[in-house]
């Protein structure tokens, strides 16, 4: 942008200069220097010599003349009429060009303003595109950094979905299994409809036990259809924003299809209150409930509805305690042997969460700590009728170490806190009595998780997440194994 402002310098330069010439110049030109009348002093005007000229009109005149007492001529003129420059052709001409000068310089001083105006435009617009320049330079990088960005997560996600290539392998191959499920239902059913037009054309006992057998495998099928590894944790959906920073809120998972309770406890201990809600849509749109009173106040938020009854852990104790809603009784109750309590060994958030109560496919679980494993969580299976141990299993985990954990077809999923960012990094498969870390982002989006229970009806998890009732879907990778893997 330098050279052009440079040339728009010198256009101006040149024409103040030429101004500058004609001002000087032009009167010589036309002969208009000026011409002195000089009359010797102290001697005679000499009119023979015809100086002026003779027209009267057109020169000076002379009015009288005497001879003073020293003997020096004195003479009286009359001045030339002051129109006579109006008739002189060259005081014409000379005032023509004054007037085309006087118009070349108004020319010249508007072409210098607009110069100047343009000049200004051009400063600015170079200054314009020196940003644009800078701003292009800028946009360049930055897609050149998204560009990088960008491959470097697909790279990543690739490498996320490679395992999954052998399970949808395995998908395949149970396709073609319900296939021929399909194929033999419907050619059972065409038996059937034949046998209602023709009766006795097959022997029903055969028929019987065809249809059983295909029940049968098609019933185990679906055992195997229900349970799966947890691959994923959907973001949250906010049911209700109610009570207190803790609390712990559920359905019964074996409740029939046409019961939709809601069952909801505020607080973590010294409170005995059990609300019940008849449908979720009366616990998110209105406080009409059924207030049913425990025999005892609970501790922690770990408690559970299962097949009409409440699991909770008895205030300052290791007892469990099973509560029957319709009788409004105690039908069961169990001290949890070398279980710790009163907050020896709670969740990293505290809140007397020694004990945590929960259900998944298999059935009732226990989560809690024992001196005897060094405070490391104890996983163990409870018999719902009885309360008593079936089975346990010992992890390397630190029970004070978790944020809250769950579990979903006998794995065991924890945590890694309750607070900020959060994601489930600990597994712990009863099935296999193996561990491993994993991560499966989870969004805390109030800041502070003090319960999280899995309900295998709604394959969904249950949170209180500071003062907010909140659900997420949970994504199952469901793996059918053969006859020989069994």
């Amino acid at each position: 942008m330098s050279v052009p402002l440079l040339k728009i310098g010198v256009v101006l330069s040149t024409m103040a200069m030429i101004t500058n010439w004609m001002s000087q110049t032009l009167p010589s030109l036309v002969g208009l220097n000026t011409n002195k009348l000089s009359v010797a002093s102290g001697g005679t005007a000499d009119r023979s010599t015809g100086v002026l000229p003779a027209n009267p009109e057109e020169s000076w005149q002379v009015y009288s003349s005497a001879q003073d007492t020293e003997g020096r001529c004195v003479c009286t003129v009359v001045a030339p009429q002051q129109s006579m420059c109006s008739r002189d052709a060259r005081t014409k001409q000379l005032r023509q060009l004054l007037e085309k000068v006087q118009n070349m310089t108004q020319s010249i001083q508007v072409l210098d303003q607009r110069t100047q105006r343009d000049l200004q435009y051009v400063e600015r617009m170079e200054v314009q595109l020196k940003g644009l320049e800078t701003k292009f330079k800028q946009v360049e990088e930055n897609h050149k950094q998204n560009i990088a960005r960008q491959y470097k997560a697909i790279k990543a996600k690739m490498e996320e979905l490679r395992p999954l290539i052998p399970v949808l392998e395995e998908y395949k191959a149970d396709a073609k299994l319900v296939l021929r499920f399909k194929e033999e239902l419907q050619n059972l059913t065409s038996v059937l409809n034949e046998l209602q037009e023709e009766i006795g054309a097959y022997d029903y006992e055969e028929l019987q036990n065809r249809v059983s057998n295909l029940e049968e495998r098609l019933r185990a099928c679906m055992q195997k259809l229900a349970c799966g590894k947890l691959t994923g944790i959907s973001d949250p959906i906010t049911i209700k924003t109610s009570g207190s920073r803790f609390g712990s809120w559920m359905t019964d998972p074996l409740a029939p299809e046409d019961d939709t309770r809601v069952w909801y406890m505020d607080g973590y201990h010294n409170n005995r209150f059990v609300r019940e809600y008849k449908s979720i849509y009366d616990f998110m749109n209105s406080d009409n409930f059924t207030s049913h009173r425990l025999p005892h106040p609970w501790s922690g938020t770990g408690q559970v509805v299962y097949n009409g009854s409440i699991y909770f852990n008895k205030f300052q104790s290791h007892t469990i305690i099973k509560f029957d809603f319709k009788t409004s009784v105690i039908s069961k109750s169990r001290q949890l042997e070398y279980a710790g309590y009163n907050n020896m060994y709670h969740y990293s958030w505290g809140g007397h969460s020694d004990i945590d109560l929960m259900v998944d496919e298999g059935g009732l679980w226990a989560v809690y700590a024992t001196n005897q494993n060094a405070g490391n969580i104890v996983i163990s299976k409870l018999n719902p009728n009885t309360l008593q141990i079936v089975k346990s299993w010992t992890t390397n985990h630190p029970k004070r170490s978790a944020g809250e954990a769950f579990m979903i077809c006998g794995t065991l999923y924890v945590t890694n806190g309750y607070s900020g960012g959060t994601k489930v990094y600990y597994a712990f498969s009863t099935n296999s009595s193996t561990y491993e870390y994993i991560d499966i982002p989870f969004q805390n989006k109030y800041s502070h998780i003090s319960m999280l229970d899995y309900n295998p009806k709604d394959r969904a998890l249950y949170a209180w997440n500071n003062g907010h009732q909140v659900l997420y879907n949970v994504t199952l990778f469901h793996v059918i194994r053969s006859e020989q893997e069994q």
